[in-house]
């Protein structure tokens, strides 16, 4: 990302879309806007992108979803480095679906059907194991797109929208034709409408599109990192 952004410091947002093999590859741009740079080039399909706490390292899931017989497609990319590592899952588990980061970036929480697993993300072994209890939630919440800080929502689809889900009552509605929504720090949340990147401020604000160039093949699939926190 030299060139682009500084890891770790600057805002900058990674997704999912097609490369020009039409293979789904991982792309970055930064927060406020400009080109759009490949991160992976792999001829296997990869999906479910999720910046780490401190922004120096991108999990996510490579391989065929249900289809791919191999459920030990988790892996982390330094984004510094270029590095990759590969963190497999149990035998016996299903295909991973999810990838979320504890809050201290030590772990990532992976969803593998009805399992939810916890893998270290340290020079040793990945030694995973199901999480239950209260680690769960955690687990879970690292999965949502949450608003605010102290949350008090969390974003869901539903039907041709994205709508916010509070801890009570019906959801209410956001954005209509939108999808693909990210966390864009503790006051707002992103989301797609088409191939337009859409930032809306959780309070009163101005909505605003943030503007990339030569945009691959549907973007989907959003994870961002704000920034460094600067002390004021």
């Amino acid at each position: 990302m030299r060139g682009h952004a500084v890891v770790g410091r600057d805002a900058y947002l990674v997704f999912v879309a097609n490369g020009s093999g039409g293979q789904s590859d991982l792309f970055a741009v930064r927060g406020d806007g400009g080109p759009v740079f490949p991160l992976t080039y792999s001829s296997v399909p990869e999906r479910a992108p999720a910046l780490s706490p401190d922004g120096g390292t991108v999990a996510f899931l490579r391989g065929h979803a249900a289809a791919d017989p191999h459920p030990g497609v988790v892996w982390v990319l330094n984004l510094l480095s270029g590095a990759e590592r590969e963190l497999d899952l149990p035998r016996q588990s299903s295909p991973a679906d999810r990838v979320g980061w504890s809050r201290d970036g030590r772990f990532l929480y992976v969803r593998a059907g009805r399992v939810t697993y916890r893998l270290s993300v340290g020079p040793g072994a990945a030694a995973p194991r199901p999480v239950s209890g209260p680690e769960w939630f955690r687990a879970e919440s690292s999965f949502a797109v949450l608003l605010g800080d102290p949350p008090f929502g969390r974003i869901v689809p539903c039907g041709a929208e994205l709508c916010v889900q509070g801890p009570s009552g019906d959801p209410a509605s956001l954005a209509s034709g939108a999808h693909d929504a990210a966390r864009w720090g503790a006051d707002s949340v992103a989301y797609l409408l088409g191939a337009d990147l859409v930032v809306r401020p959780v309070g009163p604000g101005r909505v605003r599109e943030v503007v990339w160039s030569e945009v691959p093949g549907r973007p989907r699939e959003l994870t961002y990192f704000p920034g460094e926190q600067r002390e004021k």
